[in-house]
């Protein structure tokens, strides 16, 4: 849970780390929730911001008091550690529900009762549509009859697959390429709990669509392509283009990445969003957040079973 950073190394982080990688069934989006709390955390301490007796214990840097006083910093935008379009503004209600379910974990780590600040679950945007579906599934089918780019070939694959197997983007983004039966007409998907809860992954065979095989059709050779730049990997979906690794090394230098490599659930989320806003026809059918497009296709598939 570190950060990359240099901050100041602090008994309390210290601490907090351990306790942080005890933590048992947590997914990946949880695990990086977290790590966005410690940097915050490490943050506020080193500008002061916080109790000096907070750097020395955890318990003293999990208390009620402390916390209350980094919550409003973190919410106001100003532990933020990238500027977005120049500034630090605040943070999203999801965001702010997040760091304060990673707080109560840290907290029932370290022994201490939940934090009495309010919370309450995240207000969900509403999902498309049953028709808008069945829309989006016959533009996708249409496209993938003519010229598609690189960008648009992956977006349209993962769309198709989302469609039919409800996945997060966090499950989709650890599929591999042997989840995939020899004829694309399956995959194997592990389902990841939400919210960190120490739930049971679940794990399931399911049928694919010929919307997603004809979609994988197309895929799959430009994944191949790409992946003759790089070392390498089973995992399904991968980086079109150079990129780097988000960290710098002494000298301020980014690492360069080349093409193929694994695309993390940060990107795929990028990569959707990037769809949605360059291409007008899946605009009017794909709502702003992916998370609304696999609520949508899991309320069909509910209703389907009705």
């Amino acid at each position: 849970m570190r950060d990359n950073r240099r901050v100041p190394d602090y008994p309390s982080l210290t601490a907090l780390d351990t306790l942080l990688d005890a933590l048992p069934d947590l997914g990946d989006a949880r695990r990086r929730q977290l790590g966005m709390v410690r940097r915050e955390l490490a943050a506020a301490l080193a500008r002061d911001a916080l109790p000096v007796a907070a750097r020395r214990n955890v318990r003293r840097l999990l208390e009620t008091g402390t916390l209350t006083t980094y919550l409003r910093l973190a919410e106001s935008g100003t532990l933020r550690h990238r500027l977005v379009g120049g500034r630090r503004p605040p943070t999203s209600r999801p965001t702010n529900q997040a760091r304060y379910d990673c707080l109560n974990l840290a907290r029932k780590a370290a022994g201490l009762p939940r934090l009495p600040l309010g919370g309450g679950a995240p207000i969900l945007r509403p999902t498309p549509e049953l028709g808008r579906l069945a829309a989006l599934r016959r533009q996708l089918d249409q496209d993938l009859a003519g010229h598609l780019s690189p960008g648009r070939i992956r977006l349209t694959a993962v769309l198709a697959l989302l469609l039919d197997t409800r996945s997060r983007s966090g499950e989709l983004t650890v599929q591999r390429v042997t989840h995939l039966t020899d004829d694309h007409a399956g995959i194997h998907v592990q389902r990841q709990p939400q919210h960190g809860t120490n739930t049971v992954p679940d794990s399931e065979w399911l049928p694919l669509s010929d919307l997603s095989r004809a979609a994988l059709d197309r895929w799959l050779p430009l994944r191949a392509d790409l992946m003759s730049h790089a070392h390498g990997t089973t995992r399904l979906w991968v980086s079109l283009r150079m990129n780097h690794t988000g960290t710098l090394d002494d000298e301020g230098r980014a690492t360069l990445r080349p093409a193929g490599m694994p695309l993390e659930e940060n990107g795929l989320i990028t990569s959707y969003r990037a769809g949605r806003s360059r291409y007008e026809d899946l605009r009017r059918l794909l709502p702003p957040k992916m998370e609304q497009l696999r609520r949508a296709a899991e309320d069909r598939y509910a209703a389907s079973r009705t």
